[in-house]
Formats: structure tokens, sequence, C-alpha cells
């Protein structure tokens, strides 16, 4: 091989290098939680991201608890996902509650920046809190529909793992209400609480308010009257370094603030959970709907 070859072949070789380095570096990483609404959400904001910026997206969704996906964002291992206000506030920061929606947010909002370099972005429109959950024909004999009612009898108690550790769990709930039970709480994926009710195996789960369950009917929320529940709003929290990699970034993820109320969360969540329908297509179908509601 002549030295022109050579030197030509290197210069090929190297510039394939750089193009995958190029294309590697310019994809943002986007992350999730554990559970539908999370991965909803994930694939929402990586849709979002492709069909706005034109870049490569890498998934990571389904990472695990929340702070696991924590981690990852402040490691840099992931570039953004979606997180709660009440979460951020009681399970990372270690701060005392509130129930000012407003407040909590801006307590997380200037920690984050301050402590991880991390940035939240304007709530995406609903609120997911822990929602006591039981079936219909137990509620109706309580009269008022709330938490405070429900001390007037025994529970069996079916929980998710993060509610029996967390400060806004569990520990929150027996603080203010003397609610009687009967034996110690079940724990359980969430996905099976449910399913948990109907067979009987418990008669009240802390669930979450957004489950697409809730939408079938068999179910009542006891109302949270004595506010042990912090607001969760839902907000994406990105790193300030892809923000300034991205510029464009804050702005196409900003058009997906105030986009979802409870209600349509409970709808998206249950063409998942339900309707069996798959995520991606849910995502796009969300999308276009958004893109059709700004014309």
């Amino acid at each position: 091989m002549t030295n022109k070859k050579r030197m030509l072949l290197a210069f090929a070789v190297l510039s394939a290098c750089t193009a995958v380095s190029c294309k590697h570096s310019a994809s943002i990483i986007v992350g999730s939680k554990n559970f539908t609404e999370q991965i909803i959400l994930g694939e929402i904001a990586a849709q979002q991201i492709e069909r706005r910026l034109h870049v490569s997206v890498e998934r990571r969704l389904d990472l695990g608890g929340t702070l696991l996906a924590h981690l990852s964002l402040v490691k840099g291992e992931i570039d953004l996902y979606p997180e709660y206000t009440g979460t951020a506030l009681t399970s990372v920061l270690k701060k005392p509650l509130s129930p000012d929606p407003e407040n909590v947010f801006r307590t997380v909002e200037t920690a984050y920046d301050k402590q991880f370099h991390l940035s939240w972005l304007p709530p995406i429109g609903f609120n997911d809190s822990f929602a006591m959950v039981v079936r219909k024909e137990d509620a109706q004999p309580l009269g008022r529909q709330d938490l405070s009612a429900a001390q007037s009898r025994k529970w069996r108690l079916g929980v998710g793992y993060e509610f029996l550790t967390r400060p806004d769990g569990l520990r929150r709930l027996n603080m203010l209400y003397r609610i009687a039970w009967n034996g110690v709480a079940r724990t359980m994926d969430l996905g099976l609480l449910y399913r948990a009710l109907d067979q009987r195996q418990i008669d009240m789960a802390a669930a979450n308010s957004t489950d697409g369950l809730l939408t079938s009917g068999r179910y009542a929320i006891l109302a949270d009257d004595r506010h042990a529940f912090p607001p969760y709003q839902a907000c994406f929290v990105v790193r300030d370094a892809e923000l300034t990699r991205q510029p464009k970034l804050r702005e196409i993820m900003m058009q997906l603030s105030g986009s979802i109320d409870d209600e349509a969360m409970r709808q998206l969540n249950r063409r998942v959970d339900i309707e069996h329908q798959p995520v991606v297509r849910v995502a796009a179908d969300f999308l276009q709907q958004l893109d059709q509601k700004k014309r």
C-alpha cells in the first residue's frame, strides 16, 4: 500500500470515528421510573425531542425507584426524566411537607439548581398524589368518603414498596389519621394492588390518583381531608449541562407544560394498563392531538 493510500485510509477511518462520536454526543438520554405513567411520560418526552430537535434519543425507561432515577440524572447517566414535586421535596431533599403547590415547586426548583445543577421545567399539568383506594361498595357505608370517616372500621392495607419507607407515606398517614389496620400492611408491586382489592386480599390500597384503573368505576378514592400528602405536580427535570449543550431543549420541552390534566393522565394510563395499547402509540397519539389543539 502506498503512502498516499495509507493517508487516505487513515483519513476515512478518522472521519468515520468522528461521525460516530458526533452522533453519540448529539444524542439525548431520556429516563423514567418503573411504572406505567412514568414510562408514558418518558416516551412522550423522547418523541417530542426527536420530532422537534431532530436528534437521536436514547431511552432508559423503567429504571427503578425515585432515588435510582435521581442518582442516574445527577451522575449524567440520563439527561432528563419526569419527577413529582412532593416526592423530590420529601424523598430527595428531606424537607418538611407543605400543602402549597407553588411553594413546593419553588423549593425544589431552587434546591435542585443549587445542589445538583438540575432544572425543573414548569408543571406538566396534573397532580399524581398518593390515593387511598377502596372498593366502591366499601366506601358507600362510610357516608363521607374521606380518610377521617375511614377511622370507623378496620382495614387490610396494601402498599407499594416506597410507601412504607418514604416520610410522606405510611408514617405520615398514621400520624394524621387513627385508622385501625387489620394486621400489617401487605407490600407488593404497584400493578398488583388493584388485583388484590378485586380478590379481597386487602380492603384499602395506597395507589396513585392518576391510575388508569380508577376509570373503571369499581373503586373509590377516600379524600385526604387532613392533607397528609403534599402536592405531587409532575414536571420534567433536566441536567443544566444538557440545556446548555442543546439551547432549544428547554423551549421544546416547555411545549408539554400544562398539556395533561389529571383525567387526561388517567386516560393515558388506562390505554396502556387496561386496553394494553403500546406505549409508543399512546405517546404518538397524544402528541398528534396536542399539535391539533395548538392549530
